[in-house]
């Protein structure tokens, strides 16, 4: 069992969930605006949402890599050509923070849990990315590829969940350091470059 993949998994994972995206920015403005305890009904919410799309990525791409590697081949260069393509998204985007709170909604907590899984679950994007990001960091040559996947899965959703949390706890003091350091956004824009590319190249140097 490779350890070392794990790790990497782990901080990939953590500086991913740590730049700005439209998940963690909702869960920040719902804490901003309505409380913390909004925000964290939205993280549990879109972290179980995740199982859903673990679920189809370990199963269809536990199929793939039995049939052939030349297949697995394959899908590992779509997966890193699609993460460099997110890492050129984010070098084209604006590196502002928007985090005006005029178009929040106040729904109750069981509410947006159901919204956040929702939204989750029905975004075709996260399998997408799960297919891209998990093949590159199978840690084990005694393990079946499906129980490697669900480990993943559940390392990825609980490294979220903590992040996200700590965004939703913190979500006044962020807001305010954002307001006052407009190059965070900046930094947070390039820290997301550098995974999505650091990623790609060892997916693709990754073996079956």
């Amino acid at each position: 069992m490779n350890f070392e993949f794990l790790i990497s998994f782990v901080i990939a994972t953590a500086a991913l969930a740590l730049s700005p995206g439209p998940d963690n920015i909702y869960v920040l403005m719902q804490s901003t605006v309505h409380g913390k305890t909004f925000g964290l009904a939205t993280v549990a919410g879109l972290i179980s949402g995740c199982l859903v799309h673990t679920t189809l990525v370990a199963f269809g791409v536990s199929a793939i890599i039995k049939q052939s590697d030349t297949l697995f081949f394959v899908l590992k260069l779509f997966g890193a050509l699609y993460l460099l393509y997110l890492a050129f998204k984010v070098y084209n985007s604006n590196d502002k923070l928007d985090l005006k709170s005029d178009a929040v909604p106040k729904k109750s907590t069981g509410q947006l849990f159901k919204q956040g899984f929702i939204m989750n679950m029905l975004n075709p994007k996260v399998s997408i990315f799960f297919l891209a990001f998990f093949p590159g960091f199978l840690f084990s040559d005694t393990l079946s590829h499906v129980i490697q996947f669900y480990v993943l899965g559940l390392l990825f959703m609980l490294v979220s969940a903590i992040i996200f949390s700590t965004i939703a706890i913190l979500a006044g003091f962020i807001s305010d350091y954002t307001m006052k350091h407009a190059r965070v956004g900046q930094y947070l824009k390039w820290l997301q470059i550098v995974v999505f590319v650091g990623i790609a190249i060892l997916i693709f140097m990754s073996e079956n």
